[in-house]
This record gives C-alpha cells, sequence and structure tokens, in this order.
C-alpha cells in the first residue's frame, strides 16, 4: 500500500505519492480549480487513491512561522474532515512549513525557467510535505 501527500493551496493541490516501501515520494501531478472550490479535488482523488492503492494520505499543515495556527490551516484541517469522511482513510497532518520555499530553492538550483517552477512547484511541495513524513515515520520504527 502506498500514501498520497497532499499540498492545499487556495487554487492548487499538489499531489505526490510514496512507492509501496514507503520510502522515497514521488510529484504526481497538480489539481487546479476554482478559488476554494475543495470539493472539486474529490473525485481526481478518488482515481489516484483506488488505482495506486492508497492506505494513508499526508496533508500539509501550513502553521504560521510561530507555530500558531492561522486562516490557511484552519481551512486545511476543514479540508482533512471531508477526506477522512469521503474515503475513509486515515488522514495525517505534516507541519509543511518552508516546504514551498524548499521546492522553490531545488528549482533554482536546477536551473528551471520561472514558468516550469510555476507549474511543479506544488507538486514538489507535496513531495516534500510527503517525504518528510516518510523520513520520521521510518527514524521512529528504527528506534
Amino acid at each position: 500500500m502506498k500514501y498520497l501527500g497532499l499540498d492545499l493551496g487556495t487554487r492548487t493541490l499538489g499531489i505526490a505519492i510514496s512507492d509501496a516501501t514507503h520510502l522515497v515520494a514521488t510529484p504526481v501531478k497538480v489539481l487546479r480549480f476554482e478559488d476554494s472550490m475543495y470539493e472539486d479535488t474529490i473525485a481526481p482523488l478518488k482515481e489516484i487513491i483506488d488505482s495506486e492503492k492508497i492506505s494513508k494520505i499526508i496533508l500539509g499543515l501550513p502553521k504560521n512561522m510561530n507555530n500558531t495556527i492561522g486562516d490557511r490551516a484552519n481551512t486545511t484541517l476543514e479540508y482533512k474532515k471531508m477526506l477522512e469522511s469521503i474515503f475513509n482513510l486515515p488522514v495525517i497532518m505534516q507541519d509543511e512549513r518552508l516546504s514551498t520555499v524548499a521546492a522553490h530553492n531545488y528549482m533554482l538550483e536546477a536551473d528551471l525557467s520561472r514558468k516550469k517552477r510555476k507549474a511543479k512547484v506544488d507538486g514538489l511541495a507535496a513531495s516534500i510535505i510527503l517525504q518528510t513524513y516518510l523520513d520520521i515515520e521510518r527514524g521512529k520504527n528504527n528506534e
């Protein structure tokens, strides 16, 4: 079974999937939807969850830098509830502070154009969120 990593924005949802061994996260796609129309992400997610045999969802939690919960994080927590009720899968919240910054930095180092960075940043951020979770989980299992 694989894990699904998600990076929720106001108009985009970055998606990444782990391998079956839970070692590596790979960006898959970015869904675009109308402003705050999160329901529009459900059908494409169902297709991915079914075809990839997803057993757990890792959702990035956009905390403020001072570790408080703001409006974006509250919206993300509501999205978590929606995902849990529809898919009946565990949805784990993963601190995503600086994941988008890290994604931009990786792409700058790879010398990608601004246009290519904009198209790929959300998928890469989802991959960073999922990879962070996988690394933490693997560390806990090795204790």
